[in-house]
C-alpha cells in the first residue's frame, strides 16, 4: 500500500530561493519576486484605473474575499461578531471589499441558520454594518473615496440549512449522480421548477435594490462553490429554459442582470465564479483511521462518463479542467456590463483541495493527497489564461493565495505586475491578519505570528455549529466558550 507523501510546510522554506526550489521540484509554476516591494514601487499599491465602480477608482490592488458567516442572528441581522469582522475588513488596507460575506437573498436560501439575510427587514442593520467598515477604514487610512464595497448575493441550493445547523434542506438545479447520495437528494420534488426560479430571480433583483439602499457600490451575483447559480452552469441534463444549452444555463444570470437594470437600480455588478470544477472527492478509506481521514481521492465516476455534471471540467477526464465554457462565460459577463469577475474553483463541500488549498483538513474533509502548492498553481494558471483573453476593462480577480503564507506578497506583486490578475484577493488569511498585504506594502515585513497556516479551524468550527473565526491566531476567539469546545472536538 502506498504511503501518503511527506508535506513540506511553507514556514520551513526560509528564503525565496528555497520556495522557488521547492516549487520547481513539484513541476508547477508559481512566480515569485526576490523581495517585497514597498511604497509607490509596489504593484499592490497602484490604483486600478481600467474601470470605475460606482464612479470610484479602486485605490489599490489589495482585496478582501467574501466568506460565509455563521454568527448572525437567526433573523439574518448582524451581531457584534459580524460587526467586528467587518471592521477588521476596513482595517485591512484593501480598497476592494469584494462581497464582505455571503448574504442569502431569502431565508430558505441560507447555508446555516446564522447566515446574514439581505431583505427589507435587515436593510437598516446592513447599512450600519457597511458604515462601521467605512468608519474604521477612514480612521486608519484618512479617506474612503477610493474604497469600493460590494455585497455577495447567494442562494445555497444543495447546501441549504436554513433552520437547523445539522439538518440539510437542499433545493437543487438538477439530479446529480454522485452529490445526491452525499447530500440527501432523494426526490425530484427537491429540484427547482422553472416557475420557482422565475421567482428567485426577482428575489435577487429585490436584494440588489436593498444593497444599493445601504450604500453598497456593487453586488456580486454569486456563481461559485456548488451553490445554486453555480450549479445551474452545469445543468446540462436539466430540461426546459434553464438547462441544456449554454444560453439556457446562463439564463438565471442574464435575467437577474436584466431585472436589476429594468428596475432602475444603478448599482454596479460583479460575479464570483468557480472557473473550473472536478468530480467530488472523499478520504481514501484504505489510508483512513478513526478521527484521521485519509488523503483525498476522487469518487468513482466511471458510471457517469462523459461527465456532464460540472462547469469548466473535462467531461472525459473530470479531474482536469477545461476552460472553453469559462472563457465564454467571462465574455458574457463583459457583454452584460458586469465589471468584476472574481475567479475561484470547485467547492468546499465536495473537493476543497482545489478550492482552498490547505495543510490541514477541516473535520469533514480529507488530507491533501499532494502538496497544496500544486492546487495553488492550478488556480494561478487558470486565472492567467482567463485574464489574457478577457477585455481589459473587465477587472479579473484571482483566488487561492492564502496557502502561500510568507511568500504571498512576492507572488502577488508578480501576478499584478505581469498581468496574471488585476487584484490579489485574500479570504481566510484576513481573519487572522487583516493588514497582511498592507504591512507588506508599507513596511516590507510581515508579523509572521499572525500569518494563516491553513489550520482549517475557521471551517471546522462552523461545520460543527460554532461561530466562524480564526481560533488559533485571533485572541478574540480564544476567549469564547467555543474555543474549548473546538479543542475537545479536534482531540
Amino acid at each position: 500500500m502506498a504511503e501518503p507523501y511527506k508535506l513540506v510546510r511553507v514556514p520551513s522554506l526560509k528564503t525565496v530561493a528555497d520556495f522557488r526550489q521547492h516549487v520547481a521540484s513539484l513541476g508547477v509554476e508559481i512566480p515569485c519576486e526576490d523581495t517585497i516591494a514597498t511604497g509607490a514601487e509596489s504593484p499592490l499599491a497602484q490604483p486600478l484605473t481600467t474601470t470605475r465602480i460606482n464612479g470610484k477608482t479602486i485605490g489599490n490592488r489589495i482585496a478582501v474575499q467574501p466568506m460565509e458567516g455563521w454568527d448572525a442572528e437567526t433573523d439574518g441581522q448582524p451581531t457584534a461578531h459580524v460587526f467586528r469582522r467587518w471592521m477588521r475588513f476596513g482595517e485591512s488596507g484593501g480598497k476592494l471589499i469584494f462581497g464582505g460575506e455571503a448574504m442569502a437573498v431569502r431565508p430558505d436560501g441560507r447555508a446555516n441558520p446564522n447566515q446574514l439575510i439581505i431583505n427589507s427587514d435587515t436593510e437598516a442593520g446592513l447599512t450600519k454594518l457597511r458604515a462601521a467598515l467605512v468608519r474604521r477604514h477612514e480612521e486608519l487610512y484618512d479617506t474612503s473615496k477610493d474604497l469600493v464595497i460590494g455585497f455577495q448575493l447567494t442562494h445555497s441550493g444543495r447546501f441549504c440549512k436554513p433552520l437547523d445547523k445539522r439538518k440539510m434542506e437542499p433545493r437543487v438545479a438538477y439530479r446529480h449522480p454522485i452529490l445526491d447520495r452525499k447530500f440527501g437528494i432523494t426526490s425530484d420534488s427537491q429540484v427547482f421548477t422553472d416557475g420557482e426560479i422565475d421567482q428567485l430571480i426577482q428575489d435577487y433583483v429585490a436584494a440588489a435594490r436593498i444593497a444599493w439602499n445601504t450604500g453598497a457600490d456593487f453586488v456580486d451575483i454569486k456563481h461559485c462553490h456548488g451553490y445554486l447559480l453555480h450549479e445551474f452552469l452545469s445543468a446540462h441534463t436539466r430540461p426546459g429554459k434553464f438547462g441544456g444549452s449554454f444560453e439556457n444555463r446562463t439564463r438565471p444570470l442574464r435575467e437577474i442582470v436584466a431585472g436589476i437594470r429594468a428596475s432602475g437600480n444603478p448599482i454596479d455588478l460583479a460575479v464570483r465564479v468557480s472557473a473550473f470544477d472536478f468530480v467530488p472527492f472523499r478520504p481514501d478509506p484504505a489510508l483512513s483511521s478513526p478521527g484521521k481521514p485519509g488523503p483525498g481521492i476522487p469518487e468513482d465516476f466511471s458510471h457517469c462518463l462523459p461527465y456532464r455534471y460540472g462547469f469548466g471540467v473535462n467531461p472525459n477526464n473530470p479531474v482536469e479542467y477545461d476552460l472553453t465554457e469559462t472563457h465564454q462565460f467571462v465574455a458574457l459577463c463583459a457583454d452584460l456590463g458586469i465589471k468584476i469577475v472574481n475567479l475561484t474553483a470547485g467547492s468546499p463541500y465536495y473537493n476543497p483541495h482545489i478550492q482552498r488549498p490547505a495543510a490541514y483538513p477541516p473535520s469533514d474533509g480529507y488530507r491533501p493527497a499532494h502538496d497544496p502548492l500544486i492546487d495553488v498553481a492550478r488556480q494561478l494558471k487558470a486565472a492567467h489564461e482567463i485574464r489574457r483573453r478577457a477585455p481589459a476593462s473587465l477587472v479579473v480577480m484571482g483566488s487561492a493565495y492564502s496557502y502561500l503564507q510568507e511568500f504571498l506578497p512576492q507572488v502577488g506583486q508578480y501576478l499584478v505586475r505581469h498581468g496574471w490578475s488585476d487584484t490579489i484577493g485574500v479570504g481566510r488569511a484576513v481573519l487572522s491578519y487583516p493588514a497582511m498585504l498592507w504591512d507588506a506594502v508599507t513596511k516590507g515585513v510581515l508579523a509572521t505570528r499572525f500569518v494563516c497556516r491553513t489550520f482549517s479551524d475557521c471551517t471546522t468550527a462552523p461545520r460543527n455549529g460554532m461561530v466562524s473565526g480564526c481560533y488559533p491566531l485571533d485572541g478574540y476567539y480564544a476567549e469564547l466558550p467555543e474555543y474549548d469546545q473546538l479543542k475537545a472536538l479536534k482531540k
